[in-house]
């Protein structure tokens, strides 16, 4: 078996990478040639302040007092430059925003993968072309365009890591820091002939990063006076280092000036998916070669931003995040970045129409440059009776539209020019996207292949190894030889069919997996001939009837990944199950209880997600309630005969209890101290990582005996859950673990009701006994519903408080009580705890069943196994990578968490295994009789 267990592992690791490959590879290319617009630009020096985490509502909108929360920004855009909307793309994180400002491309998904910090991919950006960058700000940002860059003109100037504190008074000191370090920098340079005659120059950058608006988003919610405050506090920096840098120049008006976000925020401080209040960031654009406000009398807009900004009549000019960096490009005369997708938005320009249909002309043979690089290398991978190009630009096409162009441009029919253009930008880029996903129906086809043959053969392995309906049949030499041929040569063909395409290796992979898949069901076709006969033996409505079941049984399970209430209905419904099958009649009282908590748990779908409003009194009430529950349990245990227990290991249980009333003190003391700005208590910060550290260690000095290492994991688990937790999901593991603990009890009442087995006493059962291997029964129909039951219980362990599928969903708070300085990895490393922690309840739950209920673990896990392969087929064809980016983050999320739903269920496992069977030894002291 551990071959098998080998080769599944194999597989789905096979199964989640490749969606990666077929949906989300790279799209960047390279061997461009740079373009750039023949004619003199109108500016010298470009200024680009990017407000990390502001949302276009705050910054346009007026306080309660009819007064703008930036009155230099609001005279600006109402007096001296054009403003509007820049629509940014999901992930809204600050990498990807910044990449898509300065590089003009969306970085993919890919990305995500490598971590934030580095570059995944090299690529070209503004910086990069201009000749000399001076960039202050974070550390987390700056560098990465520094490192991309050739030769050394990129500066960077940046503050210590740690000064991203969520937790510290003010973060708005993170901009000061920024305008004082400028201002520090142009007195310094009057000395400093070089740095002097560099500012000097042409094509020159300057960019202040400015964090605070985002620290305090994600610290006290965009609502906070904290956010605002800082609005204003940026508002008056930027006039400030405006009327500097005009001085320094002598008022020379060749400067341009750029004021925009990288992403916005949800109203509870987070960002990261496609809500609205995190893809509208503000644009304001002023200075050389900029335009004017444009008066209108009306225009239309599907939002109401409009009037409620009280700018209905001064002209709006939507843009993409991608358009700015050609934008930046054009106005200091620059290269326009290699890879940038953007359109140049040409209502920002103040500048001559030849300018602006040379500018366009120069953007639309940039994009149409990557089209040409990215069709010659697909031509060369691909044989040429296969290959099918992209009909509406090929070749001749390209010359046309190109002598097109050239010819209006001549004749001063600029408008047309620049219609011309961007039609030819579009296609460009649709062609980009036709090359760039070519390959995605063969390999989708694949990988299908591959699933339903995986799932066909842990079938036909349960059947065959846990059941009675099948016999054994000798295997037939001669056919399994010719069989074994048959499949090595469609091997061989496949592998040729690819090497002569010189395709990459993870296709092989891929295109290779159906065959050894395949191979393994075909061989078993007398278990398949005799399972048939079986079936079609059986009454033909009950198997229909099965069947119908098993299918809406996934199909609520699919479900509930959109929307969570699935899960009440599935909860309600289960409530009901004592009185379907009649089990009711022989355990009234376990009845009535399983029937009352699943209606307790089927709340928690129905709740708001997680970390919108923290609710401190709730995670107390959880504590407490905790406690009078253990107090309750250890009174049953005292009183209970159990010849086989020593009172020693009740200690244990004393400390769990005293670390648990610990987490609970700690997470009010450490909420109360940020709520008055003094940051994290030391000593509650040391407390936290000991019950994080100490807790599995408690667990495993309990004794193995069922019910008693049960509740030793509830107290370790609920002590470190309480610190992570920050409103009502403290409740939900101590409703979750209830239903368990009943579940277990039920399904004893349910072995005895199908005259399985005699019921053993649950008290003294041992989770270390060897179950003897003779006593493990063969699989019965109601083991497809028992392990129906756990998969739907670990679902609803992962949807219960919140989906997580997005990444808004996690609030930064929960983890206030270990960290408050910002430190991606290990927050999300906390974060995840979290989400383990009913996971791992529901793991040991189902471990205490098949102890239970005499089954060995292998068999009710294939099943399991089979259920969410099926599920995960559902989700492969319900990825997308087109639509709202919403959309297509939780399609990727959904398929990744099912796919590593089972690779994760093999080790949640294997770890339900140790922390029920394991125990740490501590010396005793013996006892001497006389």
């Amino acid at each position: 078996i551990p071959v098998f267990i080998l080769a599944g592992l194999l597989v789905h690791c096979v199964f989640l990478v490749s969606i990666f490959d077929i949906y989300f590879s790279s799209p960047l290319v390279h061997g461009m040639t740079p373009q750039q617009t023949p004619l003199p630009p109108p500016a010298k020096r470009l200024v680009l302040f990017v407000a990390d985490g502001l949302r276009a509502d705050s910054l346009y909108e007026l306080d309660g007092n009819g007064a703008p929360r930036a009155p230099y920004l609001r005279s600006i855009l109402e007096n001296n430059g054009s403003w509007g909307i820049s629509h940014t793309r999901v992930p809204t994180e600050s990498r990807p925003g910044h990449v898509a400002l300065i590089a003009g491309f969306y970085e993919d998904v890919s990305a995500v993968a490598k971590g934030w910090k580095e570059n995944p991919v090299e690529f070209d950006s503004v910086f990069n072309e201009s000749k000399y960058t001076w960039s202050w700000g974070s550390p987390d940002i700056l560098p990465m365009f520094a490192k991309g860059a050739t030769g050394d003109h990129v500066y960077t100037f940046c503050y210590a890591a740690e000064s991203e504190d969520f937790g510290a008074e003010d973060a708005a000191k993170l901009d000061v820091w920024v305008f004082d370090h400028v201002k520090r920098f142009f007195n310094s340079s009057r000395s400093n002939q070089t740095l002097f005659s560099a500012l000097n120059e042409e094509k020159v950058v300057l960019f202040l990063h400015l964090l605070g608006i985002d620290t305090n988003g994600h610290a006290h919610r965009p609502n906070s006076r904290e956010y605002q405050e800082n609005i204003k506090q940026v508002d008056e920096g930027v006039k400030e280092i405006a009327s500097l840098i005009d001085n320094f120049y002598g008022n020379d008006g060749k400067t341009a000036f750029i004021l925009t976000s990288d992403h916005g925020m949800t109203d509870w401080g987070s960002h990261g998916a496609g809500h609205p209040t995190e893809t509208l960031t503000p644009l304001i654009v002023w200075g050389a070669g900029v335009n004017y406000p444009q008066k209108v009398t009306s225009q239309f807009f599907e939002d109401n931003f409009l009037e409620e900004w009280k700018l209905e009549n001064l002209k709006r000019l939507d843009v993409n995040q991608a358009d700015i960096a050609p934008l930046m490009a054009s106005l200091i005369g620059v290269p326009f970045p290699l890879n940038s997708v953007g359109t140049l938005p040409l209502e920002y320009l103040n500048s001559s129409a030849l300018f602006k249909a040379e500018s366009m002309f120069t953007n639309a043979v940039q994009i149409l440059e990557q089209f040409k690089v990215k069709m010659s290398q697909k031509k060369e991978t691909t044989l040429s009776f296969l290959f099918t190009p992209f009909k509406p630009l090929s070749a001749s096409e390209q010359i046309n539209f190109l002598k097109k162009i050239r010819l209006y441009i001549q004749q001063q029919k600029y408008d047309e020019a620049v219609s011309l253009c961007k039609t030819l930008i579009n296609l460009a880029l649709e062609g980009l996207s036709y090359y760039h996903t070519y390959d995605r129906l063969f390999l989708g086809l694949s990988i299908a292949m591959s699933f339903v043959g995986w799932t066909t053969y842990v079938i036909l392995v349960i059947v065959k190894a846990h059941t009675n309906l099948t016999k054994t049949v000798p295997t037939n030499k001669k056919e399994s030889t010719v069989l074994f041929y048959g499949f090595a040569a469609a091997g061989m063909i496949i592998a040729f069919f690819l090497l002569i395409q010189t395709c990459p290796w993870t296709y092989y992979i891929y295109c290779l997996l159906p065959v050894p898949v395949w191979y393994a069901v075909v061989k078993e076709i007398p278990v398949i001939q005799d399972l048939a006969r079986n079936v079609l033996s059986l009454h033909i409505g009950q198997s229909i009837g099965f069947l119908l079941v098993c299918t809406l049984g996934v199909e609520i399970l699919v479900f509930s990944f959109f929307y969570r209430s699935a899960l009440t209905v599935g909860l309600l419904v289960f409530a009901g199950w004592p009185v379907i099958t009649q089990l009711w009649i022989q355990a009234k009282t376990k009845a009535m209880i399983w029937t009352l908590l699943c209606v307790l748990l089927a709340i928690f779908p129905l709740m708001p997600v997680v970390g919108r409003e923290p609710n401190i009194p709730l995670v107390i009430a959880a504590g407490f309630l905790t406690l009078l529950i253990s107090f309750f349990s250890l009174a049953c245990l005292c009183k209970s005969e159990n010849k086989y227990r020593d009172n020693e290991d009740l200690k244990v249980y004393f400390y769990q209890m005293f670390s648990v009333a610990l987490s609970t003190y700690v997470v009010s003391s450490t909420h109360n101290s940020l709520k008055i700005k003094q940051g994290l208590p030391v000593m509650n910060q040391i407390i936290s990582w000991m019950t994080l550290v100490s807790s599995p260690v408690l667990l495993l000095l309990s004794p193995t005996f069922l019910f008693e290492r049960l509740f030793s994991i509830l107290l370790s688990l609920m002590s470190t859950y309480l610190l992570l937790s920050t409103g009502y999901e403290a409740l939900f593991p101590l409703a979750l673990f209830g239903l368990m603990f009943v579940w277990i009890n039920m399904e004893q009442e349910a072995l005895q009701h199908y005259g399985l087995s005699l019921k053993p006493k649950l008290a003294v059962l041992n989770f270390t006994c060897a179950v003897d291997i003779t006593q493990f029964r063969q699989l019965h129909l109601d083991d497809v519903r028992r392990s129906f039951f756990f998969v739907f219980f670990i679902v609803t362990a992962f949807f219960g408080t919140g989906n997580i599928a997005s990444i808004n969903s996690f609030d930064p708070a929960s983890v206030y009580c270990f960290l408050t300085v910002f430190s991606p990895f290990m927050m999300g490393g906390l974060l995840l705890l979290k989400v383990a922690i009913p996971f791992v309840l529901v793991s040991c739950a189902f471990e205490a069943v098949q102890v239970t209920t005499q089954l060995s673990s292998k068999s009710l896990f294939l099943i399991v196994l089979v259920i969410s392969d099926i599920m995960a087929l559902h989700f492969f064809f319900l990825v997308k990578d087109y639509g709202s980016w919403l959309d297509i983050g939780t399609s990727i999320s959904h398929y990744v968490l099912v796919m590593s739903l089972t690779i994760f269920m093999m080790v949640m496992n294997g770890l339900a295994q140790l922390l029920t069977t394991q125990r740490l030894g501590l010396p005793r002291r013996t006892k001497h009789h006389s």
